[in-house]
């Protein structure tokens, strides 16, 4: 058995499972079972970080965080803050 943690972040509140799945359980595994609200609007997982698909196995510890949709494209933001300096 391995215990994993399931965490989305939203900018006001944090959802967080800690999980213990059988060896060889998959991100996708962890997700289905930490059936954290919200998580099917989700469009990308990373574990510690990087991103993961859904196939990718499980380690001991490691934290899956569910990746929520971008507000705004970081390439506009950019932009906009550029033209706003000059």
């Amino acid at each position: 058995m391995i215990t994993v943690e399931v965490v989305l972040a939203w900018p006001d509140r944090i959802a967080s499972r800690v999980l213990t799945l059988a060896e060889g359980a998959t991100v996708a595994d962890a997700v289905a079972l930490a059936a954290i609200e919200g998580s099917d609007r989700c469009p990308a997982v990373a574990v510690h970080g990087l991103l993961a698909k859904a196939d990718q196995g499980l380690r001991e510890g490691d934290r899956v965080e569910l990746l929520r949709p971008l507000l705004a494209d970081p390439k506009d933001n950019r932009r906009r803050r550029a033209r706003a300096g000059s």
